[in-house]
């Protein structure tokens, strides 16, 4: 009777399968997330479960392999496939991560995310391979402006980095519960800051840093849905991330249940770089036990014999694959062909590529113009009037280009800083000259033969063709870093340019292009303007005309403390930010400070009022009003200082506001419990920083505008 009703059950459930166009269980969209899941894992065979350790997909089940691409300001598409008849190897080209930090802007964070995801999903349905995991976004901390990659960082500040991070994520996957549109998966995870050295270095700190800071833009990521991320070279605390029991222990405290995989030698690094452990298979055993999922070197020999060995069985692998399976369900690959979902049909063959519609091409300006920081207006330099200067010098190398970086996307066109400028006087009676390098003094002589003379300079963000190791890296400029090379220095070696521009023409503006903050101390005194932006966008020079000749009013905002001198900061390797770092523990006096970024009008600050919520957490609310007679953006920055808390301040909110010429609008910044919390190392968990907390609002951490105490309770 028992084998009777078991027949009957399992028929029905076959004709319900087949109803479905349903050959497996784990096709049917009614059964839970777990049971499909479950459910792919039994019907694999062990070599089939060892393959989705390269990134494999399962094609006996009919299940394509997710695919990955870089995605810090762009889909990095340059891994597909080259069938120029399907389709081109361009995507939308955003500014740098750092740029993008900038902006500070969770709007713009989020349209990035949405149009990487969009065309992730073009190429995937035009070209016939997948695409779907971006490796975005960094969410790792710009500590130090040396650091190599401080191009991908989204700034130096946790919950700036954070929240960005997270609207970012939300962007990449989209507002669908069941699906995701991609799938973001974080990097690099942790403490992941200098790069001589980084595959055997250690990133030491303490517990409290772990959470307060370093993970924290992770922590955030997560909280907006991110469920993937992959694991640093470095070792924390002595131990290689790659296969770090806390920080696995951390991760899945957060609920992570997508991919966690290596970077690039990262497995092989604990055995040949961090000499942690003695041989490759003792390695491949423990990042089994641990939960990566994926390795971007060579594995299987060495899983092989840790199976061989009795050192992992198969229940660690299924374990292990797990996350792999669920990143699949949630794109829509486990679903019966045929299964429709809100990302499946947005494409198909013979539908224009997305990045050259006018919408898309006009989401890279917008975000590109909310980039763009004016650190210095003096005497009202910018913006430029066209309708009274008739004679424009462009003087500097990077006026003629838009380059891309080491994981930059390609874009279909690009506008560099001279064409954009000679197209916004178009029509005008207005001559521009430009000159790319100073020879036998026509840079003087340029300059003095114009009515304004701008500056266009910056860093070449690739440096170096090759990972750091031959003479050529050696030979390049010392303040150029990138991906294995960091910083030497922080001076601008075209300084002198400036200098000798400014002394033919004081009505001087310097346009820095730049992956990361310089300390141009003689040009931050003397010249008048000076704006900052980073490369790579395609939209570049048309922002960096708007900006200077008035069409757009800058409201970026240095997310980075632009120190004075490189002796303003600790040694490289120290990773205790109490001993100096960051606008909270930094003593000296900065070039310009975290937060800071100028306008074109000005804006009062009245009426802070500070309640708390029902949740434990304040519900805080300013008045700003725009007192100039242009329309302009404010970004509105809350600190607050804990008592008895090392740090001056921190960042705990903030909002990018519109703000029309002479109105006024309340701002409501939400601030939640856990960040009115520090974390407890003796309890490991986070505590409300239960006393006296003085809450400053303003323009930039060293221009507070109003305060307010208030006292908060555990």
């Amino acid at each position: 009777m028992k084998k009777l009703f078991s027949l009957t059950v399992t028929l029905l459930v076959a004709a319900g399968l087949l109803a479905q166009n349903v050959q497996y269980p784990f096709q049917d969209t009614k059964l839970s997330d777990g049971e499909r899941i479950d459910n792919v894992i039994s019907l694999m065979e062990l070599p089939e479960k060892l393959l989705l350790f390269g990134g494999a997909g399962i094609p006996r089940l009919g299940i394509a392999a997710p695919g990955s691409v870089e995605a810090i300001h762009g889909a990095v598409m340059s891994g597909n496939p080259a069938d120029s008849h399907k389709y081109e190897n361009y995507s939308t080209a955003f500014p740098q991560g750092y740029g993008l930090g900038e902006t500070w802007d969770k709007g713009a964070l989020r349209t990035v995310g949405e149009t990487m995801a969009a065309e992730v999903r073009y190429y995937s349905a035009t070209s016939g391979r997948n695409s779907l995991v971006l490796w975005a976004p960094n969410a790792d901390i710009a500590r130090d402006p040396r650091w190599g990659r401080t191009e991908e960082s989204l700034g130096e500040d946790a919950f700036l980095v954070g929240t960005l991070a997270g609207e970012l994520v939300k962007g990449i996957q989209g507002p669908d519960e069941r699906y995701w549109a991609a799938c973001s998966l974080m990097k690099h995870f942790l403490a992941n800051s200098n790069e001589d050295n980084r595959a055997s270095t250690s990133s030491d700190f303490s517990k409290k840093l772990f959470h307060e800071y370093y993970s924290y833009g992770f922590y955030k990521g997560v909280q907006a849905g991110a469920s993937s991320l992959m694991l640093a070279y470095n070792a924390w605390n002595g131990v290689p991330c790659t296969c770090n029991p806390y920080v696995f222990k951390t991760l899945y405290g957060w609920g992570m249940k997508g991919q966690l995989i290596t970077d690039a030698g990262g497995y092989s690094g604990i055995v040949n770089a961090h000499k942690y452990m003695d041989d490759l298979v003792g390695a491949a055993a423990a990042c089994v036990k641990c939960g990566i999922s994926r390795y971007l070197d060579k594995f299987q020999p060495y899983v092989d014999q840790a199976l061989e060995k009795g050192l992992i069985d198969e229940g660690d692998i299924d374990k292990a694959i797990r996350g792999n399976v669920y990143v699949m369900l949630k794109l829509g690959l486990l679903d019966a062909p045929g299964t429709e979902n809100p990302y499946s049909t947005l494409y198909a063959e013979g539908d224009q590529a997305p990045w050259l519609s006018d919408e898309f091409k006009a989401r890279a300006l917008d975000v590109t113009r909310k980039s763009v920081v004016l650190l210095k207006n003096d005497k009202h330099t910018l913006p430029i009037d066209i309708e009274k200067v008739t004679k424009i010098a462009v003087i500097g190398d990077k006026a003629e280009a838009v380059i891309q970086d080491w994981y930059g996307a390609k874009p279909s066109y690009t506008v560099n800083a001279l064409q954009g400028i000679k197209k916004a006087v178009e029509g005008k009676d207005v001559e521009v000259r430009f000159l790319d390098v100073d020879h036998d003094g026509s840079a003087e002589r340029l300059a003095a033969w114009a009515d304004v003379a701008i500056v266009v300079t910056g860093n070449h963000p690739v440096t170096s063709p090759d990972w750091g190791m031959s003479p050529w890296a050696q030979r390049t400029k010392l303040s150029e870093g990138r991906e294995a090379i960091d910083r030497q220095g922080l001076e601008l070696d075209s300084e002198d340019l400036v200098k000798i521009v400014h002394r033919a023409n004081p009505n001087t503006v310097v346009a820095l292009i730049s992956s990361f903050p310089y300390a141009i101390n003689w040009t931050a005194e003397n010249v008048p303007a000076i704006v900052h932006m980073t490369q790579c966008s395609q939209e570049l020079g048309t922002a960096l005309a708007d900006v200077i000749f008035g069409k757009y009013n800058p409201a970026g905002r240095t997310n980075q403390t632009w120190v004075k001198s490189i002796l303003d900061l600790p040694n490289m390797l120290d990773y205790d930010i109490t001993r100096g770092r960051t606008y909270m523990y930094f003593k000296g006096e900065p070039l310009f400070a975290f937060g800071h970024g100028l306008s074109y009008t000005s804006f009062e600050y009245r009426h802070l009022s500070v309640e708390p919520d029902d949740d434990g957490g304040l519900k805080a609310s300013v008045e700003i009003t725009n007192t100039g007679d242009v329309d302009g953006e404010e970004v509105v920055q809350l600190y607050v200082k804990f008592s008895g808390d090392d740090a001056a301040m921190r960042l705990k909110g903030f909002e990018r506001v519109a703000v029309p010429a002479g109105r006024t609008v309340t701002v409501n910044i939400p601030v939640n419990k856990t960040d009115l919390s520090l974390w407890d190392e003796e309890q490991e968990c986070w505590k409300v920083a239960a006393g006296k907390a003085v809450i400053k609002v303003g323009a930039a951490s060293d221009d507070i505008r109003l305060i307010r105490s208030i006292r908060l309770h555990e």
